[in-house]
């Protein structure tokens, strides 16, 4: 069974939550299929060469077609000439956009949580709010949990918690709206606000 840990106001174990069952009984393979889609999504896809059609000059045959004792030349822009085109280059012009629908996407995420509660890294607390906005009072939330880094789940995120986390290359913070199964599944830990976990649970 995936079992949520609780945590108190001092972010010691309190007592633990169980996950609804059907979470671990989801198919890996949604959770596979919504990171390579968001992975391809964040793509650039700037690099391009220029093909024979796009480089210019080249219009005039070089050199009569026979007689001369060397090879045939059509254009000074092919591909085995120095200013001429690539050829098989990649282009800018290539669609990475791998689509998962609704349901697959909410699988994906059931699972990536499942997967964190077995692996006794889904913690969850009343509230998470770093009022003083300092980095060293967010750092000691981490480390008295032991944790190498950690993805931070707000009901609603606050300016100063916010400012307390955005400075530890280890943490990352967004709010309930905001999670995917990605953000999930690459950090070691997730600390999610008892709110959040609700909301997330009941659009289930």
């Amino acid at each position: 069974m995936s079992k949520v840990t609780i945590l108190n106001d001092k972010f010691e174990k309190a007592s633990e939550l169980d996950l609804p069952a059907k979470y671990a009984e989801v198919n890996s393979h949604n959770l596979y299929l919504y990171v390579k889609s968001y992975l391809s999504s964040l793509r650039a896809n700037t690099a391009h060469t220029k093909g024979r059609s796009d480089v210019s000059g080249g219009g005039k045959k070089p050199w009569r077609q026979k007689g001369r004792g060397g090879a045939r030349a059509g254009s000074t822009r092919t591909n085995v000439w120095v200013g001429g085109a690539v050829a098989f280059g990649p282009t800018n012009n290539r669609n990475y956009i791998q689509k998962v629908n609704k349901k697959q996407k909410r699988l994906a995420l059931e699972r990536a949580l499942a997967d964190k509660a077995q692996n006794n890294a889904l913690f969850s607390v009343d509230c998470l709010n770093i009022e003083s906005g300092k980095t060293k009072d967010a750092n000691a939330v981490i480390k008295k949990l032991g944790l190498k880094d950690a993805l931070i789940i707000k009901d609603l995120l606050d300016e100063k918690t916010l400012l307390a986390f955005r400075n530890l290359a280890n943490c990352y913070v967004i709010d309930a709206s905001e999670v995917n199964a990605y953000l999930v599944s690459v950090f070691n830990a997730v600390i999610i606000e008892k709110a959040a976990l609700e909301s997330i649970v009941k659009e289930g």
